[in-house]
């Protein structure tokens, strides 16, 4: 039977340290991994998924979701906003005028809510519909509006170090470099270029969180980007597409864990020959041929 039948999620994985949050524009969340709530079967099969996940960040996209599906349901009834900080995005939007209308048509509706994520906003600015890569002179000029404007805004990039640069200037909250082309499934692509990013985000700013937003199609993918020492992942397609959404959430939730934990831990370093585990000293000795 699929797991996606079953009446409750699957065993929780290890959860993240208490002591080891994630601060993105003054709100701390516990769980590393944020969690998008379109392409999934049914509302409950998505409210499922996220419990399993461990998110207490969840990201709606205003313009592209109906908040009401064809059965009635209301997105927001199968969303705890006193559990989860709600993450409004601008997907779908391929001009700055386009998504600084609907960051803040978002805004207005988590004010009514309450919700303290009502100032947040996850930025996307489209260059076109087949790639779904970002604008970049769109993005910036978005990301400089909005910031103006009180919001504390995540933005969507590409992996282009110099971009992300111009974006932390223009005072994005967070920069969220693409690990491969949305719901590509394709991985982490380039993590040189993620790695460049970190320096040049970081540099005289350790605490500045780097974000990896898109492509991941597995949990191997989360752990490889947590381990390159970003602060976190944000994810959709990767849970909601999966042949079984439950067991994933609940994968994707061991590998934040697993690849942050590794990352804080610092690996061995890559050798061409081999290095016995055991000592020479003390070996027992004997005579060639004996």
């Amino acid at each position: 039977m699929p797991l996606t039948t079953m009446p409750n999620p699957p065993p929780a994985s290890p959860n993240p340290s208490p002591a080891d949050p994630l601060t993105v524009g003054g709100i701390t969340l516990q769980s590393r991994l944020v969690v998008g709530t379109g392409k999934y079967r049914s509302y409950a099969e998505m409210a499922r998924c996220l419990e399993a996940s461990g998110t207490d960040c969840v990201t709606v996209a205003v313009r592209r979701e109906r908040l009401v599906n064809t059965a009635g349901e209301n997105i927001l009834d199968h969303l705890d906003p006193a559990r989860y900080t709600i993450l409004p995005n601008t997907a779908g939007c391929f001009t700055a005028d386009e998504a600084v209308r609907v960051a803040r048509l978002g805004r207005e509706l988590l004010r009514d809510l309450g919700n303290r994520g009502s100032e947040w906003v996850k930025l996307e600015v489209l260059g076109d519909s087949r790639t779904l890569l970002p604008d970049p002179i769109g993005t910036l000029d978005a990301t400089a509006r909005l910031v103006a404007d009180g919001f504390t805004v995540l933005v969507y990039t590409s992996d282009d170090p110099v971009m992300a640069r111009r974006l932390k200037e223009a005072g994005a909250a967070s920069v969220m470099p693409a690990g491969s082309p949305i719901g590509s499934g394709q991985g982490i692509l380039n993590p040189n270029a993620l790695r460049i990013c970190m320096e040049y985000l970081k540099e005289n700013d350790p605490g500045y969180p780097v974000i990896v937003d898109a492509g991941v199609g597995t949990a191997s993918d989360v752990a490889e980007a947590m381990e390159l020492g970003v602060d976190g992942v944000l994810l959709n397609t990767a849970i909601a597409h999966a042949v079984d959404p439950l067991r994933m959430a609940a994968a994707m939730r061991a590998a934040c864990f697993a690849g942050r934990q590794a990352s804080l831990a610092g690996r061995i370093p890559r050798r061409l020959y081999a290095t016995a585990s055991s000592p020479d000293e003390g070996r027992i000795g004997g005579a060639a041929g004996a």
